[in-house]
């Protein structure tokens, strides 16, 4: 079945941006277009509408970032009948305008064409990648002389850099939460902030701060010019991403903070200054507050927003796919979902919950 939806996104790819028509597509495919939305939908988790939607808008993004090009051009070039209706649906996705986008172009979260008979593997760290990200560290280390804190996203990037030696002679934490998941605190590693996250994630407060705040003690404690976040582009990064900017502004670093945007599944690196201001009003609008923040924050991190909102839904496209396929021995489910739904990041344990509560 997967062939069948491959060639289904092979012709979707190559009417992308003109000539698409459900009813074409179930002709060249030789089913019927109810047939083709359905097997679609089922096989990756995914409609075929918004599918066609966020590769268009991840093409025009990556458009915008040639001067040349007119926004206008970009907008018919991708399908839409006016500026203001793609300016609009950029907005809409990317929480910025195309102008303000294209003046300043920010990390987006990638979303290539889906490949289902492809290699499924992860963390294949090429020789190019490590190679970028090292001459990253010898910029930052030549301009701040060392007092450097480099914080990753979770313990498995923790220990690929540490293996890999990616940091130099730099200070590096992970930070082994799950933001995503269960209720938090205004005050960033307060007592109560710990009491509720380890009560929330079913273990004890010792090994909540065994596992979770001990490992962060320099980021707690020492002084440091600069601070280095080194965060995928997907849900579960970004708001572990926006935890840390909050806890800045709550201790008042002066410093200078760049974000590292990681591509997991490469290690291809992206940088971005981080300017602090208004990331403590953010987190208790989206993590506390449930709702989407006042100010413009960084379209990665706008796309994580959105996706969070969508993962608290009872009723969302991973718990939809999630009852489609409870047929499947669990393990095999939880290797499809981590496949399907990188865009979210979550891990096994959050996987395994849905399930579960799926087949209440």
């Amino acid at each position: 079945m997967n062939n069948i939806v491959q060639e289904m996104v092979e012709w979707i790819e190559s009417h992308l941006l003109e000539g698409f028509s459900l009813e074409h597509l179930g002709k060249d495919m030789g089913y019927s277009p109810y047939y083709c939305s359905f097997k679609f939908h089922q096989i990756t988790g995914i409609t075929i509408k918004k599918y066609r939607s966020l590769r268009k808008m991840y093409l025009a993004s990556m458009a915008l970032k040639d001067p040349q090009k007119k926004i206008i051009d970009i907008a018919f070039y991708h399908g839409f009948s006016s500026q203001e209706s793609f300016s609009r649906a950029f907005k809409n996705t990317f929480g910025i305008s195309p102008n303000d986008y294209r003046r300043s172009p920010q990390p987006i979260q990638t979303f290539v064409k889906l490949n289902l008979l492809g290699e499924r593997g992860w963390f294949t760290m090429d020789i190019s990648q490590k190679l970028k990200i090292e001459a990253l560290q010898e910029k930052i280390n030549a301009q701040y002389d060392q007092k450097i804190l480099n914080v990753l996203n979770g313990q498995i990037m923790y220990e690929e850099f540490a293996k890999q030696q990616l940091m130099g002679n730099s200070d590096y934490v992970p930070f082994n939460e799950a933001m995503c998941t269960n209720p938090t605190t205004s005050v960033i590693f307060s007592e109560e902030f710990n009491k509720i996250r380890s009560t929330g994630h079913q273990v004890s407060l010792e090994d909540y701060e065994l596992i979770t705040v001990n490992p962060l003690k320099p980021l707690l404690t020492n002084d440091y010019q600069c601070i280095v976040l080194w965060f995928g582009d997907d849900m579960f990064c970004q708001l572990n991403l926006l935890t840390v900017l909050a806890f800045l502004e709550q201790q008042g670093y002066q410093g200078k903070v760049y974000y590292h945007m990681v591509k997991e599944m490469t290690y291809d690196v992206e940088e971005t200054e981080i300017v602090l201001g208004n990331y403590m009003e953010i987190y208790e609008q989206v993590l506390i507050q449930h709702r989407l923040p006042k100010t413009t924050v960084l379209p990665v991190m706008y796309q994580g927003v959105q996706l969070y909102f969508n993962y608290l839904k009872e009723e969302n496209e991973i718990t939809t796919y999630i009852k489609k396929h409870l047929d499947m021995p669990q393990n095999d489910l939880i290797k499809q979902l981590f496949y399907l739904f990188p865009h979210y990041g979550l891990g096994d344990r959050q996987y395994s919950k849905l399930i579960e509560k799926s087949k209440e």
